[in-house]
């Protein structure tokens, strides 16, 4: 990959690669090749050693961003157009303006008017092969909807990560166990003519026990996990669509079972590397590393973002964190096991937080406290919320060498509101 750093004397870089420098203000260029693809390279901090380890620290330079938007469009379980969901980098205002316009392009006001709030769901794409679909999505919660007994209702949403598969279902509140959830999964196979999955994602950990229990009797393996992103959006989706609209909404209901965010924790010394860096690549390399991690890549994941639908120019440049480590091989083996969701950045705190599972944070690693620094890690945030959010983890032999061990394409969305 090309990269672009300022010249640090302690770091030695290649020539350039076949795709060109990407000019920065301010910035002296140099290059390194990774993976075949252009990246725009900080100098590289070294990550948090186990006691009796020195360690070294360095101050970044800030790099101006531009802003893109992303459009977010989740599948249509029908043939009606669905309503969009945007994510933008400008004002909170302009995005609501933009989101308003593009929903009515998308979809006209006399077909919104078309959806049945209390009906369900029991749609496959007949497109779709039934055999490949090997993992679902999964949440089992109230909504808020009150009932005729004036209790909440509960529902269970099931799609796969294309949402090729879409299934919903209401339950009365006192009929909420293990039992319910496993016969309910079961008649989504049955219903839609599909294997039952190997996994099962879902990102409410005070579910886990029941869900658990009930993938465990059908033999499914139950996944906690914050890369639900389909399952989530199709959520932001139902409550503007379908629950808002249901006769026994209940405006300004909060969530009986909200999201965790913990206070980080230290990271686990196996995961530690040996030095990171704050690194951007262009959207179109993303696109291909994305495409190829099944062919480049032992470990990784990856996101649809042809499903998500992206509208970001080829050139915008996507940031990411890049990881070197003399036991590149291992260490990405760990990190492959975690579900790995979100990076950021604690300019308070001087931290880099890693973020995994239903409820885990991790201090990845910390760094000099100095103007520069912050200034660095807030321009890096800024790029994060400039591209929608999107970002990735990628881990390496050595920050200067043509390849990585491991790709992780990672995207920050807000809680559901439900």
């Amino acid at each position: 990959m090309n990269w672009l750093t300022p010249r640090p004397p302690s770091l030695a870089l290649a020539s350039a690669c076949g795709r060109g420098r990407l000019p920065a203000p301010g910035m002296t260029t140099a290059t390194a090749i990774v993976a075949g693809h252009g990246l725009a390279l900080r100098r590289s901090h070294p990550l948090p050693n186990p006691p009796g380890r020195a360690t070294t620290s360095v101050s970044l330079p800030a790099r101006p961003v531009t802003p893109a938007r992303c459009m977010i469009v989740p599948a249509s379980p029908s043939p009606r157009s669905r309503r969009c969901r945007s994510i933008s980098s400008e004002s909170s205002t302009a995005a609501s303006a933009a989101a308003d316009i593009t929903e009515e392009e998308v979809k006209p006001e006399d077909e919104e008017d078309e959806v049945d709030p209390q009906a369900e769901v029991c749609y496959l794409d007949p497109d779709a092969d039934p055999e490949s679909i090997r993992e679902w999505e999964l949440d089992f919660c109230s909504r808020p909807i009150l009932d005729a007994r004036g209790k909440k209702v509960w529902e269970l949403v099931v799609c796969d990560a294309t949402l090729s598969l879409q299934f919903t279902r209401y339950f009365p509140n006192n009929a909420i166990n293990s039992v319910t959830l496993r016969d309910a999964l079961a008649s989504v196979s049955e219903a839609l003519g599909v294997p039952m999955p190997d996994r099962v994602r879902f990102f409410r950990s005070q579910m886990q026990t029941i869900i658990t229990r009930a993938c465990g009797e059908l033999g499914v393996k139950a996944v906690p996990s914050r890369r639900c992103v389909s399952l989530l959006l199709w959520l932001g989706e139902r409550y503007e669509v379908v629950y808002s609209r249901h006769p026994g909404f209940q405006a300004g209901t909060r969530p009986l079972l909200a999201l965790d965010n913990p206070f980080p924790t230290t990271l686990p010394e196996n995961l530690f590397g040996d030095k990171w860096a704050f690194v951007q690549l262009p959207f179109s390399a993303v696109r291909e590393e994305v495409e190829s991690l099944g062919r480049r890549y032992a470990f990784g994941a990856g996101l649809d973002l042809d499903l998500l639908g992206f509208e970001l120019d080829d050139s915008t440049l996507v940031p990411g964190v890049a990881v070197e480590s003399s036991r590149a091989k291992p260490l990405a083996a760990w990190m492959n096991g975690l579900e790995i969701s979100a990076m950021e950045v604690d300019t308070g705190r001087a931290s880099l937080i890693l973020s995994a599972g239903v409820s885990t944070r991790y201090i990845y690693s910390g760094y000099q406290k100095t103007p520069a620094a912050t200034q660095e890690a807030e321009a890096w945030e800024a790029a994060k919320k400039a591209s929608g959010g999107l970002h990735f983890l990628a881990i390496q032999e050595n920050l200067n060498s043509d390849g990585c061990v491991g790709f992780w394409l990672l995207l920050d969305l807000p809680p559901p509101p439900v």
